[in-house]
């Protein structure tokens, strides 16, 4: 999709002034009225790239007889940055739990008013009531992806190496003979919670000295990889270049769907790691300086339609916490156990949890640490 800023305040102040300086000197002055200002109705969504469906946005406008303008971010830190900078007029925000985390901190959204939403009964128990946002007072699920193993399958099983296990990505056995074709992503909350898993602790251990074990076996490790990789790992997957990925299950899911297209003779296969992994569950939230919380309401319930939710399913292969979403789901992902993971896989995800000032600061220098080793 392309990106599309939002409108910018200053901006339109801008125009204003200098409509209205035109007028005077023209010996007639305009104002617009509210009526005539509020003739069409917009949303304003700050979502991901490629994160909903055009035919799913077309059939919200048809439907409430609106418009939605999209402004998009790749990563979280992106989108907090940009609204601690100062930007406003969001009336939907999609963050992962641990950017949810930090924006009821600061006080940052609308509480919901539920009784707008009766589609909320259509999801799954399991991704309600959070520790992000315990009773769901400011967030609705919207999607999820896991953080897994990504590979070649005709590669792997003629080196004979494991594909169950982040041993593959970490141990010199196994990485000696993929030397340069495996990529880790370029996310230090990603990689060292890989390495914790891998390590025996939870995903969201803070004990420093853990943290200075994941980093030794990240460095271990770090001569063997070709890259430190968050975006055309998908690409490189795909032509053959890279044959293992530490990556996101929506990613890998493309990447198999772009080498069946281009008629590779191998396939893109995708796989939990027993240790464990980070599921991220991606939530809509209402921005308090959202113009139309009504409108966004109206979305929100919209999304939580089995329909319009599967359809973000069944295009890019994201994880879908709408019971009844399932129905409308190709049956080919809704079978694939590295999207909707079984009850033994699924106690063993964690999602990642939010860190203070000083935690982030130690894990900044650990990680300065591990790029320059």
């Amino acid at each position: 999709m392309k990106s599309t800023s939002h409108r910018d305040h200053r901006d339109h102040r801008g125009v204003v002034a200098f409509l209205c300086v035109l007028c005077v000197l023209c010996g007639s002055c305009f104002v617009a009225s509210p009526v005539q200002a509020q003739t069409e109705d917009v949303l304003h969504l700050y979502n991901w790239n490629n994160y909903i469906s055009d035919q799913t946005v077309a059939r919200f406008e048809a439907r409430y007889k609106c418009r939605v303008v999209q402004d998009y971010y790749s990563d979280n830190e992106e989108m907090l940055a940009k609204l601690a900078a100062g930007a406003t007029g969001y009336d939907i925000i999609v963050p992962t739990g641990n950017a949810l985390e930090s924006l009821i901190r600061q006080k940052a959204l609308r509480p919901l008013d539920k009784s707008r939403l009766p589609n909320l009964k259509n999801i799954n128990p399991a991704y309600l009531d959070t520790p992000f946002d315990p009773g769901n007072r400011f967030s609705v699920p919207y999607a999820y992806t896991i953080t897994l193993l990504g590979y070649n399958v005709q590669k792997m099983r003629e080196l004979g190496l494991p594909t169950d296990t982040w041993a593959v990505i970490f141990e010199p056995k196994y990485l000696q003979r993929l030397k340069d074709r495996v990529t880790v992503l370029d996310s230090q909350r990603e990689l060292m919670a890989a390495a914790l898993k891998y390590l025996g602790y939870s995903a969201n251990d803070t004990d420093e000295a853990h943290w200075k074990q994941a980093r030794d076996l990240i460095i271990r490790a770090k001569p063997y990889w070709a890259a430190f990789n968050a975006s055309s790992y998908i690409k490189e997957l795909t032509v053959g270049d890279i044959w293992l990925v530490h990556g996101y299950s929506s990613d890998i899911f493309q990447a198999n769907l772009d080498a069946q297209h281009a008629g590779r003779k191998f396939a893109i296969a995708s796989s939990v790691p027993k240790e464990g992994a980070v599921l991220a569950l991606d939530s809509m939230v209402l921005h308090k300086s959202g113009p139309r919380p009504d409108l966004a309401l109206q979305f929100m319930d919209f999304m939580l339609e089995g329909r319009n939710s599967a359809e973000l399913t069944n295009l890019i292969g994201s994880g879908n916490p709408n019971l009844d979403a399932m129905r409308y789901i190709n049956p080919e992902i809704a079978r694939n156990p590295a999207i909707f993971p079984d009850a033994q896989h699924f106690k063993h995800l964690e999602m990642l949890r939010d860190l203070n000032r000083n935690q982030r600061r130690v894990l900044s220098r650990m990680w300065t640490e591990i790029k320059l080793r």
